[in-house]
């Protein structure tokens, strides 16, 4: 096989040994005959299949990041171990997706030096194993965490038009790599239809903008209102969740709502607390190891003040913010104790926030005694009412009678026929779309979303127009003063247009550069079968063409 121009044989053994895995010079390959055949280019269109699929995958995982701090919450309730899964998820993530890769920006350049696709089994093993890796992860994530697949087509609305950019740009790239196989190989069926299949795929590239829709292609003067921020559980990233420090700390990011969940202790006084049990945010198994595993609400009020509720926040650092807390910072974290609402009530009001909860749990027996507590503490607080937002469920015709001037949220959508008409709602950033935002809007209802922690979906939320969202990321949705992009029709179609004819163009070129080139390294043998023979060597007397092995291209 002849080394095509501007490939020498020292670039060639370079790019032919860890693809085989066989340390081989190209004169070795020349003698041995070597040859890419139509096993060798399945294994090619595979090791392709695997690198987008592994793309895909590393999309969903940048996607869901958003999320998975519930997802480490999940796993410490059931395993009781605390570890960040994000870190896990991206570097194997990034293994993958750099193992494929390599194997495919090899491939394409033994392809264009005219080197043969003998992909060796390692790899070939290794591939498989990553395909199944990638096609478990997707299977897991659509069994135990299905709404994340509504997440990435949310993602959508703020990515779309870069997602076909660089889908673009990725497939006029490929043509060089492709026009050399077109050109090299001798079978007209199989050149004809890779051919058509590139085009098939480029057209749809070019067309797909017909198909994008994002609620941040708009002009800048209809853009809505800055959404308000409500702290979940306060600002959690910078305090111990459901502390008086937390609280305090979302009243610095200029957060407008407390977002927190009310327990009520064996002897009725109600304080804050998510979890059921008391192990992931207290140090109950070291003062009461024998009752860490009970609910929250069978430890009376003396109890839960023994509880440490802050020294987890600086151990297990739930949130990579943590390591960079000032001394004074983790001496508060340090110190903090179980809140009463009692206590946030009087800390929200003096701050002049509004405070959102939930009462937990709903199907305790005691429920209804529950919520006549905890309005009791409320009604006893002083705090206006109208700072108060009420979203349990559960005997919600009784709050009203007895605190009218409380706020009520629902943590549904609104139906037809309703006696009432419901102004608040607070639902999953999910399962609201774009178009219910603005309809809502348009009526007068406010809808908070949660939990919305990155900037690209707290972009996509503000441009549809939602009223707020509950975050754990307060210090950084507080900076964010305009939509990461905002971009006027007009200016998206006539980038839509310039990309797709210069993508054109390329392509366009890179054939005919490579036919070119193709004709430049033409083996003697086909200029004997077109009646154009080479010139005779000196002191042949006669006139031997050269060897076949070496007159024709390795490629099939």
């Amino acid at each position: 096989m002849a080394d095509p121009p501007g490939c020498c044989s020292t670039c060639a053994t370079c790019l032919l040994c860890p693809y085989s895995c066989q340390w081989i010079t190209a004169k070795k390959e020349k003698k041995k005959g070597l040859r890419t055949t139509k096993y060798d280019c399945s294994w090619f269109l595979f090791l392709f299949c695997v690198f987008l699929f592994t793309l895909v995958w590393l999309y969903f995982a940048i996607i869901i990041l958003n999320d998975f701090h519930n997802f480490n919450e999940f796993i410490f309730r059931q395993k009781k171990l605390w570890l960040d899964w994000s870190l896990v998820l991206l570097i194997a993530t990034a293994v993958l997706i750099s193992y494929s890769s390599v194997l495919l920006v090899l491939a394409l350049c033994l392809q264009l030096c005219g080197q043969p696709l003998k992909l060796h089994w390692v790899h070939k093993v290794l591939l498989i194993l990553t395909a199944l890796v990638v096609a478990a992860a997707f299977t897991g994530l659509g069994i135990k965490w299905a709404e994340e697949w509504k997440s990435a087509w949310i993602s959508l609305q703020a990515t779309g038009p870069f997602l076909h950019i660089g889908a673009v740009g990725g497939m006029t790239l490929l043509a060089w790599p492709l026009a050399s196989f077109i050109y090299r190989t001798r079978s007209t069926g199989l050149r004809v239809f890779v051919l058509l299949v590139y085009c098939a795929a480029m057209i749809a590239l070019y067309l797909a903008p017909l198909g994008i829709t994002s609620p941040c292609i708009m002009e800048e003067n209809q853009l809505p209102p800055k959404p308000a921020l409500v702290g979940h559980r306060g600002a959690p990233m910078l305090a111990p969740e459901n502390t008086l420090m937390s609280l305090r700390k979302a009243v610095d990011c200029d957060v407008q709502v407390f977002e927190t969940d009310v327990m009520v202790s064996a002897d009725g006084v109600p304080f804050l607390m998510h979890d059921e049990e008391l192990t992931r945010t207290t140090n109950v198994q070291a003062v009461f190891p024998e009752r860490a595993a009970l609910n929250s609400t069978a430890f009376n009020w003396t109890d839960l003040q023994q509880l440490d509720a802050g020294s987890w926040f600086l151990e297990r650092r739930p949130f990579p913010t943590v390591q960079n807390l000032s001394p004074g910072d983790r001496q508060e974290a340090a110190e903090q104790r179980i809140p009463s609402l009692e206590q946030a009530l009087e800390a929200a009001k003096h701050s002049n926030l509004s405070i959102m909860f939930d009462l937990r749990p709903e199907n305790h027996s005691d429920y209804q005694d529950f919520v006549n507590v905890t309005l009791g503490v409320i009604l006893q607080s002083g705090i206006p009412l109208q700072q108060v937002l009420w979203l349990p469920d559960g005997f919600r015709e009784d709050v009203k009678q007895q605190a009218p001037g409380v706020h009520h949220v629902y943590g549904r959508k609104r139906v037809e026929n309703e006696k009432e008409p419901v102004l608040h709602v607070n639902l999953p950033y999910q399962d609201m779309s774009s178009e219910e935002i603005r309809q809502y809007r348009q009526d007068n209802i406010s809808v908070n979303l949660y939990v919305v922690n990155e900037p690209w979906l707290f972009s996509v939320l503000w441009c549809s127009g939602v009223s707020s969202v509950t975050t754990n990321a307060c210090q950084v949705l507080k900076e964010m003063e305009h939509p990461i992009w905002l971009l006027p029709s007009s200016t998206y179609f006539m980038i839509w247009i310039v990309v797709d004819c210069v993508s054109f163009l390329i392509i366009i070129w890179a054939f005919v550069l490579m036919k070119k080139c193709s004709r430049r390294r033409r083996p003697a043998g086909e200029c004997a079968r077109n009646g154009s023979f080479p010139p005779l060597e000196p002191g042949s007397a006669s006139g031997t063409l050269p060897d076949r092995q070496t007159a024709f291209p390795s490629q099939t």
